[in-house]
């Protein structure tokens, strides 16, 4: 079967023409955006191939066309920048692994094929965001590829067998897996990456993601499961054994200004660990730190005020 190409904004397709459509068998460039078209030659393009877009390192936005049925093996695999994926409003048949390693996946969404998927998939709001991130999870963090039902998404069974994959995970031992990585890893045995203690913590933070992610997309949560989550992360916020929900949110969201007013709302930030927390945060993320003295209403004592303006200088 003879392989064909054609140009996208800043790379080129590979693709086969099949009888019943045009087969994309690869993709080398560095878009960022891509929208697959829905033709190509006058035909449509059915079918995403194996490994079609593998290691596509700097594509962030795909929209697929509604021409589209079925996605095989790998199709998107290690695509390591992706974060939003377009679907056709359609059943699928998808093949294994289409999305692994995907982990800056944040939005995955079935929208109509009229207009801009981009434009579609931005603009969506309330339960609609809220199923499209959830979704995205059932890729990554859930591992859970029996989830993956874009036009289910969001309905009240769905949300439910969600929630029972995501307690069932958090349920588990944190050193769970941690003899089996041993026994199957090629990682050098001295690493800290095979050290029990960082197993733990990396585990916890996992949980940690996990429980803030459903908490923070919140559709269809039941009060008791609610709780739960919230139970877990104030065991594991500033001033307790292990700190990892205060870990999560000041080393990987350090600027963002919902996930400081997400650990107040939810009692992760109190009058009990108020200044430990301003204390870890020192001279870093300013305005962050102003943020959480102005909305608790708190003065700092004078020494702070005294380094926070030393900084500012």
């Amino acid at each position: 079967m003879k392989t064909r190409e054609t140009e996208t904004q800043h790379g080129i397709l590979q693709y086969e023409l099949r009888e019943d459509g045009v087969v994309l068998t690869g993709y080398r460039g560095k878009d960022i955006t891509l929208v697959i078209p829905e033709y190509l030659e006058g035909i449509p393009v059915t079918v995403i191939g194996k490994k079609a877009f593998l290691g596509a390192k700097d594509l962030q936005q795909l929209v697929l066309p509604e021409s589209v049925t079925a996605i095989q093996d790998w199709a998107f695999a290690c695509c390591s920048a992706l974060r939003a994926l377009v679907l056709p409003q359609k059943k699928l048949d998808t093949g294994q692994g289409i999305l692994k390693d995907c982990f800056r996946l944040q939005q995955i969404a079935a929208v109509s094929g009229e207009g801009d998927g981009i434009a579609s998939i931005e603009a969506l709001s309330g339960p609609e965001a809220q199923s499209s991130r959830l979704l995205a999870a059932v890729m990554g963090s859930l591992d859970a590829f029996y989830l993956f039902e874009p036009l289910e998404a969001g309905s009240p069974g769905w949300l439910e067998r969600w929630d029972a994959r995501m307690l069932s995970l958090l349920a588990q031992e944190d050193a769970e897996g941690f003899s089996k990585m041993l026994l199957c890893g090629e990682e050098d045995y001295g690493s800290r990456e095979n050290n029990l203690d960082y197993y733990i913590e990396q585990r916890r933070r996992f949980k940690v993601r996990l429980a803030m992610l459903r908490l923070m997309n919140d559709i269809g949560l039941a009060p008791d499961v609610k709780e739960e989550l919230l139970a877990y992360l104030r065991a594991h916020t500033k001033g307790e054994a292990s700190e990892e929900t205060w870990k999560v949110v000041l080393e990987e969201h350090g600027d963002e200004r919902e996930y400081y007013q997400f650990l107040l709302d939810s009692g992760c930030i109190s009058d009990g660990n108020f200044g430990a927390v301003l204390e870890d945060m020192g001279e870093r993320h300013t305005e962050m730190k102003a943020f959480l003295m102005n909305v608790r209403g708190a003065q700092p004592k004078m020494e702070d005020a005294f380094a926070a303006l030393a900084f500012e200088l």
